[in-house]
């Protein structure tokens, strides 16, 4: 702990390889819908001003990726055969929106708008969310109860009936064939949370499937194979659609294994059956998100320790870390900082550690209500700068085409590209950089990115009519074409 404590310490004030935005980072933040009453009262008209008003503030603050919760109770933020609408869109389970829309769409198509990746958020076990909630006629749990158990107050799929795997991946399944996103995500909800004295109960379904399997090793088994076959199906499907998972903090604490963490808190391994480590080694995922929501010295968690342990076991993944608004910006930095919150000394520990790829804020309408500050400091300092999100080189390391003949019509900047054949390399996006007139072309220059755009032209602004304007193509997974320049005189 003394060690990672002055390490970073000396870190907080080396200002080289903090001092400018990198070109490439992940900026997510995580839009939930559970239990929130953002939508219920609004027609669709009002919701999609409401969500165009969190993008648009979100793009302020340098976000460029969203993670927005389309199924979070066994539901749908989106029409579909298999689940029920979700209650926190229309009011009630089971009711469409009134007019119908397609919120999946309108928000796929409004983060693209805005240069942003839309990552599609699932929770896969859970039922319900209170004691007293009503399932809809048409929910599945009608035609199949025995498949489903009560836990505490809340109803889960029993992870452990090979049917319910089949049916959630059969949910994804539908989901990537329809919609043209960037990304599948869960969160850290795997075996629920234990309930103290509680039992989760899977007995009937251990003796039928458990195999002579120690129950706990089972209960893995049985999440370690849903997060296989969901990758082995989008790998398949579409295999630009990267995958990942946000897992609590703690993998393991090191007094239960020598490769944890010096930790003394809930264990992903042995209270959610969730191996998550597994999982970037096997390569079943792209991103791993681990939530390190706690404060940098926390007693039995410090972020401190976290992001250094994490950083030491990306298995060759992206590594993003999930950072707590309002914690990061309530608690004081440590001594001799004399800053009032954490945010720029955790920007640090991830920018200043090559294994490390991005934070996501959580949740993202801390963001867009800028909690003490926090969307001020994103958008004038730490995400001040276009971010392309990191490339995927497992999944493609092949660049787009350049793209050719460009030109000035009127007043915008436009560009053909071939026309897109749902490759992992196709050209789908472009980024515009600029550089005034007398400034040498640099690339690496975040400061000279002007967007990532969707549509294949660009306004030029009133100011920046003089100078150098270079494009390029952007792939699925987001690797960049050679450059194409057009000075404007």
């Amino acid at each position: 702990m003394k060690r990672i404590l002055i390490a970073s310490l000396i870190a907080a004030f080396a200002v080289s390889a903090f001092a400018q935005n990198p070109k490439r980072e992940f900026r997510g933040a995580w839009l939930h819908t559970v239990s929130q009453m953002h939508y219920t009262h609004r027609d669709a008209d009002g919701n999609k001003s409401y969500l165009r008003d969190q993008l648009d503030k979100l793009q302020k603050a340098g976000c460029n990726a969203i993670l927005w919760q389309v199924r979070p109770s066994a539901d749908a933020f989106y029409p579909s055969k298999l689940e029920p609408w979700s209650r926190f869109l229309s009011g009630k389970a089971g009711v469409a929106p009134d007019p119908v829309w397609d919120p999946l769409q309108f928000m796929i198509d409004e983060c693209h708008a805005r240069g942003m990746e839309l990552h599609a958020w699932l929770n896969p076990y859970r039922v319900t969310t209170s004691k007293n909630e009503v399932l809809p006629k048409n929910h599945i749990y009608y035609k199949h109860p025995e498949r489903f158990v009560k836990y505490g107050d809340k109803m889960y799929f029993d992870p452990g009936i090979p049917q319910n795997r089949k049916f959630i991946e059969s949910v994804i399944n539908d989901i990537i064939t329809r919609y043209d996103l960037d990304g599948i995500h869960f969160d850290d909800y795997f075996y629920p949370y234990p309930e103290k004295g509680k039992q989760f109960p899977d007995s009937a379904s251990y003796a039928k499937y458990g195999k002579g399997m120690k129950r706990d090793d089972w209960r893995r088994h049985n999440v370690d194979l849903l997060i296989e076959e969901i990758h082995n199906l989008i790998s398949k499907k579409k295999p630009w659609i990267v995958f990942g998972i946000s897992p609590f903090g703690i993998w393991r604490n090191k007094k239960s294994d020598p490769r944890g963490s010096d930790t003394n808190g809930l264990q992903n391994y042995d209270a959610l059956y969730a191996d998550v480590l597994l999982w970037t080694e096997k390569g079943w995922v792209d991103y791993m998100l681990p939530q390190l929501y706690w404060e940098l010295e926390h007693k039995a968690a410090s972020t401190l320790v976290l992001a250094d342990w994490w950083s030491r076991w990306t298995n060759g993944r992206r590594m993003y870390y999930g950072q707590d608004v309002r914690k990061t910006m309530t608690k004081p930095d440590l001594p001799p900082s004399t800053d009032k919150n954490q945010l720029a000394h955790k920007i640090r520990l991830t920018r200043e550690n090559p294994n490390v790829h991005g934070n996501c804020w959580w949740p993202g309408y801390a963001i867009t209500e800028n909690v003490e500050g926090v969307a001020d400091s994103l958008a004038t300092n730490f995400q001040s700068t276009v971010a392309l999100v990191p490339t995927y080189p497992w999944i493609s390391d092949k660049a787009p085409k350049a793209v050719g003949n460009l030109r000035v019509e009127g007043n915008s900047l436009v560009w053909n590209s071939d026309k897109i054949k749902n490759k992992t390399e196709d050209a789908v996006k472009w980024v515009v950089y600029y550089f005034p007139k007398g400034k040498a072309i640099d690339l690496d220059d975040a400061a000279a990115i002007q967007c990532v755009t969707w549509r294949k032209q660009y306004a030029i602004p009133a100011d920046k009519r003089h100078g150098t304007y270079v494009v390029t193509s952007l792939s699925r997974v987001n690797e960049e074409s050679k450059p194409t320049s057009l000075t404007l005189n």
